[in-house]
């Protein structure tokens, strides 16, 4: 396992698939990508998810985004489910984009490739992750370029998307 400190990227990392699948995250290099932590039962679920399907569909071909999407149960216990069952949510909601196992994003346990998010892009009240639906901008090179809240909504992320086009 990496060293989240000693990373220098996102690549260095392996992660789970929501089918267990065990992916490298070089999978994505040269690709902008946007990792975000969800869960099926928040209230920025529905419009978070409507979203970040429509910028998938509109820049995942034609400009090669990559969306990430990390399950965590962490907040308010509103990802409660299991894989199979998360398979089932993001199945009714239509998701193109890739979901992974669900993971810790904050503690002594979370995941090591988010460790490194919070790492290279502390948050405005420090390095933890405040709640469902936070978002980090990755360039082509696997850099953590930007991050932003809950509060943010995928399609006001496409501006700052374009830059790293």
């Amino acid at each position: 396992m990496v060293d989240y400190k000693k990373a220098t990227s996102i690549y260095d990392f392996v992660v789970k698939n929501i089918n267990g699948e065990v992916i490298s995250l070089e999978k994505y290099k040269g690709n902008v990508c946007l990792i975000v932590n969800v869960a099926s039962e928040c209230g920025f679920t529905k419009n978070n998810y409507e979203e970040l399907n429509e910028i998938f569909d509109l820049y995942g071909e034609s400009k090669g985004l990559r969306i990430l999407a990390f399950p965590c149960n962490q907040f308010a216990g509103q990802e409660p489910g299991d894989s199979a069952e998360i398979m089932e949510f993001i199945k009714s909601k239509n998701v193109n984009f890739d979901v992974f196992e669900k993971v810790e994003v904050n503690g002594s346990e979370a995941s090591p490739l988010w460790k490194y998010l919070k790492y290279k892009q502390s948050g405005v009240l420090g390095d933890f992750i405040k709640w469902n639906f936070t978002k980090f901008i990755i360039d082509k090179n696997g850099q953590p370029v930007e991050r932003h809240g809950p509060n943010t909504s995928p399609k006001e992320l496409v501006t700052s998307l374009e830059k790293y086009w």
